[in-house]
């Protein structure tokens, strides 16, 4: 499992969608992306996983207490 984490205003990162994949988790990381700000900043789609964010992270290994669960599960934009 993998894990995409979200941030706004270079505040706490929150869980915001879990993948199977890496890959899966890459390719939608550039769908939502509309600008690229580096260094994992930009603005994304709205009714993206990390519409409300304004930074982004991953990891292969959760990083906070949050449930998994409560996430989406390999969104894609065929979800929105």
């Amino acid at each position: 499992m993998h894990y995409l984490y979200g941030s706004k205003r270079s505040g706490l990162f929150r869980l915001v969608a879990t993948f199977s994949s890496e890959q899966q988790l890459l390719a939608y990381v550039r769908w939502a992306t509309l600008k690229d700000d580096g260094q994992q900043r930009g603005k994304f789609e709205q009714g993206s996983s990390l519409a409300t964010s304004d930074a982004w992270k991953s990891a292969d290994h959760p990083l906070s207490e949050e449930d998994a669960g409560a996430v989406d599960h390999n969104p894609t934009p065929s979800m929105l």
